[in-house]
């Protein structure tokens, strides 16, 4: 398991970037994915055991980038989304360090890392990990709408030829995407893997912007490589989702919790959950007197259930609830 760290870090924040490292050590996690180089030689100093992974938003897009890279001790490599296979080739063959490409997902229309458009536009930063991603928008060159809108990368039918290359991982971009779209992607990549075709179709239904590219992979970089979502990809979309959401029921395990919700007056509320060796107890504001219907159990369980992306489901509720509050 990879944590990412991978956002600009102020000074103010070193401290909680120290509790984090903490929490990684603890729990065992495999690597850290860094950009951040002052992140980079604290986790060096504070837990020199710990492999870490070059983010590709440190912009390692060359030979001698990758060479630094190792020397700054990181033990891999993900390269930026904007490099040739000749360039990918030229750095998994020589650079000595592991190597690990996009294969599958969003494109930047700047190069990886060093997007400052919605910094500028929103004050929302690519790094740390706020884009607002203002290139999808219409904007206009010489009469073509939607000028900065890069279609998604695919190479999941490639996988065998970037092996061959050296490149020791592969990496799928699904920021804020559905359970569906990882799915999708997942299963092409198996399929590639396999020797089989990959079923790109499914993949371009689930999601795309009028297609894919491997412009920057081909070293092909024209108006071919620009696309945006329309109504015929959110369309396709819905003819796959069912299928694809069978492939996502049992992907996460199901941990049962017990929850117990205390409403007093005059008191926080407080709601405590246990799975049954860990227990975790939170406090919420001072209950209001109910104008129309007051909180019950049933109310109550009904908001719990929603337990979100989590793996957690609620087993057992007990309510301790006084009259007439909300």
């Amino acid at each position: 398991m990879h944590m990412t760290v991978n956002t600009m870090v102020y000074d103010r924040e070193y401290e909680q970037v120290m509790r984090t490292l903490e929490i990684a050590c603890r729990y065992g996690i495999d690597a850290l994915i860094v950009q951040d180089l002052g992140v980079a030689a604290l986790v060096r100093k504070a837990a020199p055991e710990m492999p870490m992974h070059a983010s590709t938003q440190l912009t390692v897009h060359n030979l001698s980038g990758a060479l630094e890279a190792k020397q700054l001790g990181f033990s891999r490599v993900v390269l930026a989304r904007e490099m040739s296979r000749s360039e990918i080739a030229a750095i998994a063959s020589q650079a000595q360090i592991e190597t690990e490409v996009f294969v599958h997902g969003a494109l930047c229309m700047c190069v990886s890392g060093q997007c400052y458009m919605s910094s500028v536009i929103g004050e929302r930063s690519g790094n740390r990990g706020r884009c607002a991603q203002p290139c999808r928008l219409d904007f206009k060159s010489h009469g073509r709408g939607y000028a900065l809108s890069l279609k998604d990368l695919t190479l999941t039918d490639r996988l065998r030829e970037l092996e061959a290359l050296g490149v020791a991982s592969f990496k799928i971009e699904g920021r804020l995407k559905r359970p569906e779209y990882v799915a999708a992607a997942v299963t092409a990549c198996r399929q590639s893997l396999a020797g089989e075709v990959p079923d790109l179709e499914t993949l371009r239904s689930v999601f795309s912007r009028s297609g894919f590219t491997d412009g920057y992979y081909t070293a092909r970089r024209d108006l071919t490589m620009f696309g945006t979502r329309t109504r015929e990809d959110a369309a396709a979309a819905a003819e796959v989702l069912g299928k694809l959401s069978a492939l996502t029921r049992n992907e996460v395990g199901r941990l049962p919790v017990d929850m117990v919700l205390t409403m007093a007056p005059g008191e926080p509320a407080t709601l405590a959950v246990t799975d049954g060796t860990h227990r975790v107890e939170v406090a919420g504001e001072v209950p209001q007197t109910a104008l129309t219907r007051p909180t019950d159990e049933e109310l109550a369980r009904r908001a719990l259930e929603k337990c979100g992306g989590t793996p957690f489901y609620l087993q057992n509720l007990t309510c301790h609830i006084g009259e007439g509050l909300m």
